[in-house]
Parts: C-alpha cells; sequence; structure tokens
C-alpha cells in the first residue's frame, strides 16, 4: 500500500481548521484522505467543529450542543467561513473522509449519514473512544474503523482489536517500535499525527508506518521522497 497523507481538518496549518475552505485546499493539495471531526447541534445537527465548545475557532463562545445550527451558521469561524454541517463537505469534496466522532450519538447521527448517502466506501470513522467504533461498526456493517489514541502503550493494540477497528491513528510523540510490531502482529494499518516536519516524517517513515496526519499540504509533496 502506498504511503497515505492525511489533511488534519483539511489544512489547518494554512487554512481556518474544519472548513469547506479548508478541506477544498487539501483536496487542491492531493492528500489522499481528509479528517475532520463531528458532533452535534442542539437540534441534531452533524456538524463540523473539533472541540466541544466554539470558542477557540469561532467568533463566538459556549458548547456546541447548546447552539441550534442556525445560531452555528451565524459564527465566522475564520476567514468569513461559516461552521458546515457534514453533508455540505462531502458536496464540496471528492478526497475519501476520516470523520471522527466523540460519542454514542454523534455515532448514530453519522451511521444515518452514511447509510442514506452510501457511504461505506468513501468514509472512515475514527475515535478516541472504543465504544463509539463499536458503535458505528454495529450500525454499518463494513465501515472502515480507527482508533485513535494519545496517551497509550502496548494496550492500544488490544483495544483497537476488540473495538474491530482495521486501523490505529497514534500520536507520533509516544510512538515506540514495541508497539508498531505489536499493532503489525494483529494485522492493523498504523497511522501517525500530527506529522508537521521533516525529522517527524523521517521518523513515521523509518518505522515504515501506513500514513500521517499533517496540518500542511507540503507532507504529500515531500513523503514520496523520504525514506
Amino acid at each position: 500500500m502506498n504511503f497515505l497523507t492525511i489533511g488534519h481538518r483539511g489544512v489547518m496549518g494554512v487554512e481556518p481548521e474544519n472548513t469547506l475552505r479548508s478541506f477544498i485546499a487539501a483536496q487542491h493539495a492531493g492528500l489522499d484522505l481528509i479528517e475532520l471531526d463531528l458532533h452535534l447541534s442542539k437540534d441534531g445537527a452533524l456538524v463540523v467543529m473539533h472541540d466541544a465548545e466554539v470558542d477557540r475557532t469561532t467568533d463566538g463562545s459556549g458548547p456546541i450542543a447548546e447552539k441550534t445550527l442556525a445560531e452555528l451558521r451565524a459564527l465566522d469561524a475564520g476567514r468569513g467561513e461559516h461552521v458546515p454541517v457534514f453533508e455540505e463537505v462531502l458536496d464540496a469534496v471528492r478526497t475519501p473522509l476520516q470523520a471522527e466522532i466523540k460519542d454514542l450519538a454523534a455515532a448514530r447521527a453519522l451511521a444515518e449519514v452514511m447509510h442514506r448517502r452510501d457511504l461505506v466506501g468513501r468514509v472512515e470513522v475514527s475515535s478516541f473512544h472504543d465504544e463509539a467504533i463499536a458503535e458505528i461498526a454495529r450500525l454499518v456493517p463494513g465501515v472502515r474503523t480507527a482508533l485513535i489514541a494519545s496517551r497509550y502503550g502496548i494496550d492500544v493494540v488490544e483495544r483497537a482489536t476488540e473495538a474491530g477497528a482495521e486501523t490505529v491513528c497514534l500520536n507520533i510523540r509516544r510512538l515506540t517500535l514495541e508497539v508498531v510490531e505489536a499493532a503489525r502482529k494483529a494485522d492493523l494499518r498504523i497511522i501517525g499525527w500530527v506529522v508537521n516536519t521533516q525529522d517527524q516524517l523521517r521518523l513515521v517513515r523509518a518505522l515504515e508506518l501506513d500514513g500521517a496526519t499533517t496540518d500542511y499540504p507540503e507532507i504529500k509533496r515531500t513523503g514520496r521522497f523520504t525514506a
């Protein structure tokens, strides 16, 4: 398999994260997948934002779960961009997506969209939460899933296997050869995050990972030549 480059919230190093502008830039850069994050609004819309609150990435404040879609739409998410809903992203780009869910409610809402739009082949679902991975797998047979981990040990391999994930997305700051070897023995694909420098890229290539999540589109170009 070719080395995959995954755009982190689009290309958040150069464009406002989790916006259509960022996703379109990631597609133009030729990234293999685009990663995004999903939350539910007060009225049940599947909106694209990383944090549970709007404070960091918009000109508003407060939890997403306490705002209607109309209220979220009124916010500036950077450079005049609005907060997109998931289906807008599906319509705006053709690049395959990696959608991160935070809880069971988001898993159920995403499952409904995946069934309605036949997205099993286009959308991989990721989460830090084992139960969310298991729930989306139950609701959408055949869906590809990935367990994300920031602070982890060798146990992450067993967790991924038990949740039915095919991939582990691992913080490269804690990555060890022992974990990589255990994941390989379990036939798991391994993605490293966040890879933003040449040194970080050399590390993930030396460990023979399957791909890297990056904030910058340049990793796609240089990744081909880095051994």
